[in-house]
């Protein structure tokens, strides 16, 4: 598939990065396409018929606790549930954590991570995605600074330009929605169950905000509710919808629930803008 490299040549900070990009499967979760080892960070484009082009574009950051992407679920079928609506979808292929290329040793990897307490391993991801988080913020940034530049070859309006990510991908959107100067600051943004996020103070020009995720969500509930809670006190647009039952990661997934109808409320809001 197309991909537009979102640097002239090696991303800044990472200049010596010269692993394989893997793709294949998350291990225990063959239903999950999983990409890995990213180094060159890149966009993917879908881009509407010109006819049926509304204009607005969105960056997509799916998650992976920066050790890979859920490149299917948080990804492809959502630009292309977003392109099929008029609107210019963009995966951002974000900078990761450099995981072991033999698939074997990764699956044992992952084992033994998901075997420690909770409360352990959100530790030890965020002490070993503390160098990786700020390239992939690097990343959310000039990804919005590169659909706006080349906004007239996308068929996008300079200032319809969002970003929305799922829980590593939400921390990335959420600091981006931070930290962003005037050529990198998004129209809006949607946390889809963020994680990571903490100590929040909203720009005074902060972009509209939408949020989504579940109760039972030990990852995502305190850093959204700080989240929302610090865009609510600025007087900034936000919207917060918390489904009781559902679980973190459910992405595009069908599962007979509330929660499936995320993205048809994210889309309403979308339309209120």
């Amino acid at each position: 598939m197309n991909q537009i490299p979102l640097y002239p040549g090696a991303a800044p900070g990472s200049e010596h990065w010269d692993y394989p990009e893997l793709e294949g499967a998350l291990p225990g979760a063959a239903s999950i396409g999983w990409v890995r080892n990213v180094s060159q960070p890149a966009l993917i484009p879908y881009l509407p018929e010109p006819q049926s082009a509304s204009g607005m574009g969105v960056i997509v950051c799916p998650g992976g606790a920066f050790h890979g992407l859920a490149i299917d679920h948080e990804g492809h079928m959502v630009a292309r549930w977003l392109q099929a609506r008029g609107v210019a979808a963009f995966i951002l292929k974000y900078r990761l954590v450099h995981t072991p290329e033999s698939q074997e040793e990764y699956a044992r990897q992952e084992k033994e991570l998901r075997a420690m307490p909770f409360e352990d391993n959100e530790r030890r991801i965020e002490e070993v995605t503390r160098v990786v988080r700020a390239l992939a913020l690097a990343d959310g940034l000039q990804a919005v600074k590169v659909v706006r530049q080349q906004a007239h070859e996308f068929g996008v309006h300079p200032q319809r330009i969002g970003i929305m990510g799922f829980s590593a991908g939400g921390y990335v959107t959420a600091k981006v929605a931070l930290n962003y100067d005037p050529n990198s600051r998004p129209d809006f943004a949607g946390v889809i169950y963020g994680a990571l996020v903490n100590d929040v103070i909203a720009p005074a020009d902060a972009p509209p905000l939408f949020m989504a995720l579940t109760n039972r969500d030990a990852i995502a509930v305190a850093p959204s509710l700080e989240l929302y809670s610090a865009w609510r006190r600025s007087g900034h647009p936000v919207e917060l919808h918390i489904y009781a039952q559902g679980d973190h990661g459910f992405g595009m997934h069908k599962n007979g629930l509330p929660v499936d109808g995320w993205i048809d409320r994210f889309w309403e809001w979308l339309q209120n803008l």
